[in-house]
């Protein structure tokens, strides 16, 4: 799975990321995070508001600071999809 952060680095930015970083190590989920801050980059997701939380390349949460569970549900959700799509990760590079 691939995780980014997208936003300029604002306090909510920070929180999300964190939030993140925190769903991961109670899901024992072994993920780069990766922050994109470039506002060309960031407008690629066709985000207008931030922060954003993007998974496989997939806007899971935008404009908002989504909490620690709620971030489970979403990475649980995104991978269960990525699997039943494609009954392997490496059509996708999701894993």
């Amino acid at each position: 799975m691939k995780i980014k952060i997208l936003g300029v680095g604002c306090a909510k930015c920070k929180k999300l990321e964190a939030n993140v970083k925190e769903a991961l190590t109670e899901l024992k989920m072994e993920v780069t995070v990766e922050k994109i801050e470039a506002i060309p980059e960031i407008m690629s997701y066709g985000v207008m508001s931030m922060p954003a939380l993007v998974a496989d390349d997939k806007v899971l949460v935008s404009g908002a600071v989504a909490d620690v569970k709620t971030i489970k549900e979403l990475l649980i959700k995104n991978q269960q999809q990525c699997d039943g799509e494609n009954k392997s990760c490496s059509s996708c590079h999701c894993c």
